[in-house]
């Protein structure tokens, strides 16, 4: 990979926009994951019989949007990594 050039503000945004785009897929997921545990472990009070599975779901689905999310800071920050090495 090269180096992004950074020489003015136009390049600059356009390497910023390339940057959000690593990764979008898996933030975006997990994002919606963690709003979806968020919302099933606050209504697992009003699930009745159900609430302890509700509730236990909407942890899982917390903890896998957070790995999620992770996943993809860790990807962006390698992919940024890599395009600043220098390589010859």
């Amino acid at each position: 990979m090269t180096r992004p050039d950074l020489s003015d503000d136009a390049k600059v945004a356009q390497y910023r926009a390339e940057l959000r785009a690593v990764g979008r897929n898996q933030r975006l997921a997990g994002f919606a994951l963690v709003i979806l545990g968020a919302i099933a472990v606050w209504a697992a009070g009003y699930a009745g019989a159900a609430g302890p599975a509700v509730q236990w779901a909407g942890y899982a689905a917390l903890a896998f949007g957070w790995a999620l999310m992770l996943a993809a800071i860790f990807l962006r920050t390698r992919y940024h990594r890599q395009r600043m090495r220098e390589t010859n």
